[in-house]
């Protein structure tokens, strides 16, 4: 009922401008990253999108332009599943850009075959999480310097069936393609709530969201039952446009200027799991996820 809803959903929208802005957006050469950058550039944002391959990357910078009007659009090489991408990636950003206004962490993969990142991760576990958290980690002094500033992290509704194996982060034992995706969506939302603690009274804030059953290429792994089963509800899925209007709604809503470490669904603040609002499992992934990338925590 909630993908029916979903559908039959007003599009939100608002004339709130960025202008002055400066949005970094993760995987936005495609899918509902680009329509995000879309949006915002039209809003007066100057727009960083970071991606890996550097050929799509520049092809969606004309798009983006063409279709906002904006040119004060850019892409960077970054590779979420190498930390050494990552942290070269970061320097260049606090290197050559005066302020960050918005963070979204939109790239992902979903339900690959069993593979392992550059540092040995696995690739969901390693890309959705924990490549996010270490370029969240590394440029958050200059988004502090840019308060107010937002930091919003694409999550999904597959969080509800995740479970975060401390023992296992990186499904050595045994390996499920979903179950590694939901753990890793699980880990999104987690993270947002643990951020948004340690942000308290800096003037940023944080957000995760679930943007529909959106019809991209996150689906190329799934196996034939699945794209069945994901063929048989496309009436009531989102195309692109419809699934980044939460995204957007996060780093723009005026309303949210105060709110962090919340999740969110069709625009709106939306329940989480249980385990999505477990503050001691939160707490001890910070440290695993710390310890696994070298960080001192906080």
């Amino acid at each position: 009922m909630q993908m029916i809803r979903s559908f039959f959903r007003t599009p939100w929208s608002s004339d709130a401008r960025l202008d002055g802005k400066t949005a970094l957006i993760t995987g936005a050469n495609t899918g509902i990253g680009k329509e995000t950058a879309i949006d915002l550039a039209k809003r007066g944002s100057k727009i960083i999108i970071a991606c890996r391959d550097m050929e799509k990357a520049e092809a969606a910078v004309k798009e983006i332009i063409d279709k906002s009007g904006n040119e004060n659009i850019s892409c960077k090489k970054l590779d979420l599943a190498d930390t050494k991408s990552i942290r070269e990636f970061a320097e260049g950003i606090n290197k050559d850009e005066p302020k960050l206004n918005l963070l979204i962490n939109n790239a992902g993969v979903m339900s690959c075959p069993y593979g392992k990142t550059a540092d040995g991760f696995e690739m969901q576990i390693g890309v959705n999480h924990m490549g996010h958290f270490l370029l969240t980690h590394l440029l958050l002094d200059l988004i502090k310097r840019s308060a107010p500033a937002r930091i919003v992290t694409v999550s999904s509704m597959a969080h509800s069936w995740g479970v975060i194996n401390l023992d296992d982060i990186n499904s050595e034992k045994s390996y499920s393609k979903m179950t590694a995706y939901s753990q890793s969506k699980l880990a999104n939302i987690l993270f947002t709530r643990s951020l948004a603690k340690r942000l308290e009274g800096t003037g940023v804030t944080a957000y995760s969201l679930h943007p529909g059953v959106v019809q991209t290429d996150l689906w190329r792994h799934m196996s034939a039952p699945q794209l069945f089963a994901m063929k048989m509800v496309s009436p009531f899925t989102k195309d692109s446009v419809q699934g980044a209007q939460t995204t957007i709604y996060c780093a723009v809503e005026p309303s949210l200027e105060k709110e962090s470490g919340g999740y969110y669904s069709d625009c709106a603040p939306a329940s989480c799991s249980a385990a999505g609002k477990d503050d001691n499992v939160a707490e001890k992934l910070w440290e695993l996820s710390c310890r696994l990338l070298s960080i001192t925590p906080e």
